[in-house]
């Protein structure tokens, strides 16, 4: 009797993606609110955000399901500040509590990039070139830019659903 072996390594890196890294001082809501505008989507806050390490960090997602092409639209958060209160080490008269905020990413390898729009579907060049020129002619944003995920060490974060 012949044994059949499956082999699926290769079936779930098929996803393809495009991910824009995106920096700016705007809140989440704003940003979803101007890629909106200039890119005629309808980015949408997810009920619940992405969390990770079990409630210790939370990173806001925005989504859109664009069904006339296919294509699912995600900006999310790439840093989230928690804050929490620690006993003082030093003897006192006052009760004393320190202040410790600790910054978590939701991409490591990128600290400085405010957030992230993943766009799932397969692009040509030329339209990922439209969308990323259409970002950049929003005002309040430095920079944006086109990242590969096959060299990300973190693209597991990327995963929302």
């Amino acid at each position: 009797m012949a044994v059949h072996k499956l082999i699926l390594d290769d079936v779930f890196d098929d996803i393809s993606y495009s991910l824009i890294a995106i920096h700016c001082t705007l809140e989440d809501y704003r940003l979803a609110y101007l890629i909106n505008k200039y890119l005629k989507t309808r980015l949408a806050r997810r009920s619940k955000d992405l969390d990770f390490d079990n409630g210790q960090s939370a990173y806001s997602i925005f989504e859109w399901e664009d069904e006339k092409q296919l294509t699912t639209w995600s900006l999310v958060s790439n840093t989230c500040k928690t804050e929490s209160f620690q006993q003082a080490t030093f003897e006192s008269l006052f009760e004393n509590q320190e202040k410790i905020t600790r910054i978590t990413h939701l991409i490591p390898e990128y600290k400085r990039v405010n957030y992230f729009l993943k766009i799932e579907n397969e692009f040509s060049l030329s339209k990922e070139k439209y969308i990323l020129d259409s970002i950049l002619e929003i005002p309040q944003i430095a920079t944006a830019y086109s990242v590969d995920a096959n060299d990300l060490k973190s693209k597991d974060n990327l995963i929302f659903s």
